[in-house]
């Protein structure tokens, strides 16, 4: 999917959930919209834009939601993968 079309969509959940009182929950439920109703590859793209730009066009606040909760949008290790 195009990163601009991508950055736009992130920017609407961001601006509905800026109108919470509390920022810290409004970052939480960007981060928990984009974890249920967004493909893997989607927020992969996303997160790829914010290493790589900065996040050039995103909103504040939908960046440091998701910076705030990158681990939990990251896939599980594999099988058998490295435990330390």
């Amino acid at each position: 999917m195009n990163i601009d079309n991508l950055v736009t969509m992130a920017n609407q959940i961001g601006t509905f959930f800026a109108s919470y009182p509390d920022p810290r929950e409004g970052r939480t439920e960007i981060a928990n919209h984009l974890q249920r109703f967004w493909a893997p590859r989607m927020r992969s793209r996303l997160f790829s834009h914010i290493d790589e730009t900065e996040g050039e066009g995103l909103n504040p606040m939908v960046i440091e939601a998701l910076l705030e909760h990158r681990r939990d949008h990251m896939p599980p290790p594999p099988p058998g993968g490295d435990a330390g």
